[in-house]
């Protein structure tokens, strides 16, 4: 008769763990296999007013700007392994989270509001400190970075026209420039954040 009885323990759906445990209930050892990186990270910021330097000003032009009332801010980094797949989960889960606060006190999604979406490139999300300073090797390559962020972006724009409340409100979703670095300016009913992660 065997020592030992194997015990397999779930946590969360995400990661299994199998543990060698003795008949005095001694622990002899433990095999983990770690959840999935996540291909993405957002933090969400409800706000009144949200206005973003897309382009900085020269000696042609002044600097231009996008901007929306109230609604929601979304900040975006995507890891190397990040795939289209991941896309659609992304912009249905941030569409539908009931994150904005109504008049009325209730929460609510940004198409039940109905608000607008600023949607900023965020590639310090990525960040990892290393002694002093801080350290980006797991994200994404810009090239394929791009592409992601710009089929993320075209995704909610269409997602968000369907909704028949926001048609008749007449909101909207603006978005930053990729790799560029940019000026914002926040008028928040917060602080209420969220970081979710893909």
């Amino acid at each position: 008769m065997s020592m030992f009885d194997d015990v397999f323990i779930a946590s969360g759906g995400a990661c299994l763990t199998r543990k060698r445990v003795s008949k005095t209930g001694r622990h002899r050892f433990r095999m983990t296999e770690k959840a999935d990186s996540p291909q993405a990270r957002t933090v969400l910021q409800q706000c009144l007013y949200a206005r973003l330097q897309v382009k900085p000003a020269d000696d042609q032009s002044e600097a231009e700007w996008v901007e929306i009332d109230r609604g929601m801010v979304v900040y975006i980094c995507f890891f190397k392994g990040a795939t289209e797949d991941i896309i659609t989960k992304m912009v249905n889960t941030l569409l539908n989270l009931k994150l904005c606060e109504a008049d009325s006190g209730k929460y609510v999604s940004v198409l039940e509001l109905p608000g607008s979406v600023l949607i900023v490139p965020q590639a310090t999300l990525g960040g990892k400190a290393k002694g002093k300073g801080m350290q980006y090797h797991n994200n994404i390559r810009k090239e394929e970075g791009l592409q992601l962020y710009s089929n993320f972006v075209s995704l909610f724009e269409k997602e968000l026209a369907l909704s028949s409340k926001s048609s008749e409100t007449g909101t909207i979703v603006k978005h930053g420039t990729y790799g560029n670095r940019q000026v914002l300016k926040l008028d928040t009913n917060g602080p209420y954040t969220h970081l979710m992660e893909f």
